[in-house]
């Protein structure tokens, strides 16, 4: 069923909305989950939440791309079970990600309180956009979907050395763009 169409069903408050999405998303919804939280379980209720907010957001909101609109909703509720599970000691496969990041986007103050989010997401586009596809296709896997080294090898055919030495790279390049762009003081 298209987008159009599963967004209709939710318009007019039809259950079947939810089960038509959960048909179409199911497989993409858990490798989003899963990739984060390490954990089957966890990954389920993350994705059954997310049913859930989508039908408590549409209506009113009209998502423009359904898949972006359902993705970032399990990618959230993921992160939040994940900062709680860490909190109770148990460590979830996005740390590890985050961990990477941290080199650029560490800071003397939080990137919240120096500039505005919504900046910095526009400033994280452009950097992407200066990508080429397989650069940016890595970088979005890895710290936005959370695959592991070891899947983006088998989907590129890449050596997973390979993949590290390119990611760190980009992450070299997007701290010396943040620093061009004065994100940080």
């Amino acid at each position: 069923m298209e987008d159009e169409a599963i967004i209709k069903l939710f318009f007019s408050r039809s259950e079947r909305a939810v089960a038509e999405l959960a048909e179409k998303y199911q497989k993409l919804c858990m490798k989003v989950a899963v990739n984060i939280l390490g954990n089957m379980q966890d990954a389920e209720e993350c994705v059954n939440d997310a049913y859930l907010g989508v039908w408590n957001t549409v209506p009113p909101q009209k998502p423009e791309n359904l898949t972006a609109f359902l993705c970032k909703i399990v990618r959230n509720l993921s992160l939040k079970r994940c900062t709680y599970n860490t909190a109770e000691k148990r460590k979830g496969n996005y740390g590890v990600c985050i961990e990477e990041l941290d080199e650029c986007l560490a800071a003397s103050d939080t990137v919240e309180s120096s500039f505005d989010s919504e900046e910095l997401s526009k400033l994280l586009d452009r950097f992407l956009e200066g990508l080429d596809k397989t650069n940016r296709f890595l970088f979005v896997k890895r710290y936005w979907f959370a695959d592991s080294y070891e899947a983006l090898s088998r989907s590129t055919g890449m050596k997973e050395q390979a993949i590290r030495t390119r990611l760190s790279r980009i992450r070299a390049g997007l701290k010396k763009f943040l620093a061009e762009q004065e994100v940080f003081a």
